[in-house]
């Protein structure tokens, strides 16, 4: 194949830069500046159709003040009212009993009357105080040997003296009677009057002036001269046109691609040794059986921890609650041993057996969750 290079050439192509566009702005020179969106909502709310307008057309604001008018109105100067004499009232003396001292009642205290009483109380209330114990029933490996003993503490008492109420304190009433006295009163004897005299209103006729039309703006067309000079606020929009903008570039273009045209060349041979496969390669498997041997493992099913158990010391482990706990065990199915209030191997085996039975924590002692499941006090 033999390489045909490409021919390559110029042509112009002109481009729109920037559209035609209408611009709203505050006068027609060439440096004009933009109309404000405000300014043109102003103008569009006092009338004028921003939609219809055409390029070179603008728009001027006038301002157009209140509007008065002047009337006679009869106004009040004096309120309709009326005169009033007064004829004073008349009295006389009277004799009349007054009163002087109302009836009324006195309370007198009476005192209580106190004595001495002796009283015995408590001083300090029966309790239980945990002791370190000595010697357990019996030891095993697992267990720290550390016990406490739950010991009750009676109650102590003292003798008070104390002051008691023999009767209680009072009032008794003493009735106070009302005190009376003769005395001369002024008295009315004829009531006083009024005499009225109506005054008619009096009335003025002023000038009033009225609003007949608030100040207001007005915008219009800038050759519409309806509105004088004087009143126009200085605000104007225009609209002007911006033409299209066109730039002509030129660029290369490809007149003839490149490509590539084919030339026979003839075939050459020459006589070589060549190693050609007689057979393919084969994979065979011998199978080796499996060898297994037996080994016994321990897997961890619980860690080992330490704990606090309540349990029955020397300090409560008398013969009669020893009795109480071997009876509990026969009478639940299991064979304590004799009942003689001893703990002997078989009473422990029997208490082991319950406590496996029953879910029970299981140790060498007799702790207290054994001794409730089987209905014994441990106190």
């Amino acid at each position: 194949m033999e390489e045909v290079p490409a021919v390559y050439g110029t042509e112009s192509e002109t481009l729109l830069v920037k559209p035609e566009a209408l611009v709203w702005k505050t006068s027609l020179d060439k440096n004009g500046i933009p109309a404000s969106q405000e300014l043109l909502a102003t103008a569009k709310k006092y009338g004028i159709n921003l939609d219809s307008a055409k390029p070179g057309m603008c728009y001027h604001e006038h301002y157009r003040p209140a509007q008065f008018t002047t009337e006679k109105q009869q106004v009040l100067v004096s309120e309709a009212s009326e005169n009033v004499d007064v004829v004073a009232a008349k009295y006389k003396y009277v004799e009349k009993q007054v009163l002087v001292s109302e009836a009324s009642t006195q309370l007198k205290e009476i005192p209580a009357v106190y004595g001495w009483e002796e009283e015995t109380v408590i001083d300090k209330p029966a309790h239980t105080v945990w002791k370190k114990g000595t010697g357990p029933i019996q030891r095993i490996d697992e267990a720290t040997g550390e016990i406490m003993c739950l010991v009750e503490v009676p109650a102590t008492y003292k003798t008070i003296r104390k002051r008691v109420l023999k009767s209680p304190a009072g009032t008794e009433t003493i009735e106070i009677p009302a005190k009376y006295k003769t005395v001369k009163v002024r008295v009315l004897a004829e009531n006083p009057k009024e005499v009225k005299t109506q005054i008619p209103a009096q009335y003025k006729t002023v000038d009033v002036t009225q609003k007949v039309a608030d100040a207001s703006f007005v915008w219009h067309e800038v050759h519409n001269m309806q509105e004088p000079a004087t009143t126009r606020t200085g605000a104007k929009i225009c609209l002007t046109k911006q033409p299209a903008v066109y730039k002509t570039v030129k660029r290369r273009v490809v007149k003839t691609p490149a490509s590539t045209r084919k030339i026979d060349i003839p075939a050459e041979y020459k006589s070589v040794k060549v190693r050609k496969l007689v057979s393919k390669p084969e994979e065979k498997r011998i199978l080796i059986p499996a060898e297994y041997k037996t080994i016994t493992l321990q897997d961890l099913d619980k860690d080992g921890y330490m704990e606090w158990r309540s349990i029955l010391c020397e300090t409560n482990m008398t013969g009669r609650r020893i009795s109480a706990i071997q009876s509990a065990l026969k009478k639940a199915g299991y064979n304590p041993g004799p009942i003689d209030g001893v703990i002997g191997e078989q009473t422990i085996i029997a208490v082991n057996a319950f406590q496996k039975d029953k879910g029970l924590p299981v140790d060498k002692y007799l702790n207290l969750e054994t001794l409730k499941a089987l209905g014994v006090s441990a106190r």
